[in-house]
């Protein structure tokens, strides 16, 4: 193990971790050759992605090489998380002809593997899984040798639905990655994920792994407060779950309304978590400051 007495942050005089310049390990990819071609189609075909919405600082590496993770359901959250750039509101009707869209535009980007996430809606009876299973099976008809990824909501209240109808879509002999988040450790989910359950996260994945035999995975975000010994039990807790693929990435703030970066987290310390994530059984481990959940999934 590193010595973790070199991950300490500089603080100012106030006290507070003094993050206000970023460091050297931190770059965002300028846009490849393909953006414009994965620009226009998701535009044209009147599709939201998580790339735009998120601010995601990985868009231009992403796009030019023609992939995008897709979010359904519209652009509007029905939750207020502090580090999420996405819009919170009353969310509008939902638009049955965006699963057709999606296929259509995943057609013609060539795509062989594809991730599906959305908004939190929790006004809908379904919490929304009614539009992700019709992307699904929309997907497996037309482009049956496709990657199938969801990254999903924890679906309060109606996990049971959600769950039936996502297996239902997918067929029983079909395969899925079904991604959900747990974003931080459980002492910082009052500020860090206003209304969810970490309970409820670690529920819904085991669940997918367990009664579905799906492989399961999740993220975190390091740099809002966490310790390193409640990083190591979350994945802990992961693995327990049965989920099989993890992603850790440095949180960057989106704008100056949401939560501050109280800590930069150094390559050698994603390193170490990294070589845990290992020891703990984990089969596909991404970890670095720029890893998202949906960063280079296909691999």
């Amino acid at each position: 193990m590193a010595n973790r007495e070199t991950y300490i942050p500089v603080f100012d005089h106030s006290g507070e971790p003094n993050v206000s310049r970023m460091p050297g390990w931190i770059r965002q990819s300028l846009a490849g050759e393909g953006y414009g071609h994965t620009a226009s189609l998701v535009h044209g075909n009147r599709l939201t992605t998580v790339c735009e919405e998120a601010h995601c600082p990985n868009r231009g590496e992403c796009w030019g090489r023609g992939t995008a993770t897709f979010m359904l359901l519209g652009d509007t959250c029905t939750r207020a998380c502090g580090f999420c750039a996405v819009k919170t509101g009353r969310p509008g009707t939902v638009d049955g002809d965006e699963p057709r869209r999606i296929v259509e535009a995943v057609e013609r980007l060539g795509l062989e593997y594809v991730v599906l996430t959305s908004v939190n809606r929790d006004e809908l009876p379904d919490g929304g899984s009614g539009i992700f299973a019709a992307t699904l099976k929309g997907l497996r008809e037309r482009l049956p040798a496709l990657g199938l990824e969801v990254l999903t909501p924890d679906f309060r209240g109606c996990q049971e639905q959600a769950l039936a109808a996502l297996h239902e879509a997918i067929g029983e002999d079909g395969t899925l990655v079904w991604g959900h988040n747990v974003e931080t450790v459980p002492s910082l989910y009052k500020t860090v994920r206003k209304g969810a359950k970490y309970e409820r996260s670690l529920r819904l994945l085991e669940r997918a792994a367990a009664e579905l035999n799906m492989e399961a995975k999740s993220s975190l975000m390091l740099g809002l407060g966490e310790t390193f010994d409640e990083v190591i039990a979350v994945m802990r807790d992961l693995r327990g779950a049965g989920v099989e693929r993890l992603a850790l990435g440095q949180y960057l703030r989106p704008t100056r309304y949401h939560l501050p970066v109280k800590e930069y987290v150094s390559p050698e310390r994603f390193a170490e978590y990294e070589t845990v994530a290992q020891e703990l059984g984990f089969s596909w481990i991404k970890a670095g400051a720029m890893v998202r959940s949906s960063y280079h999934a296909e691999e």
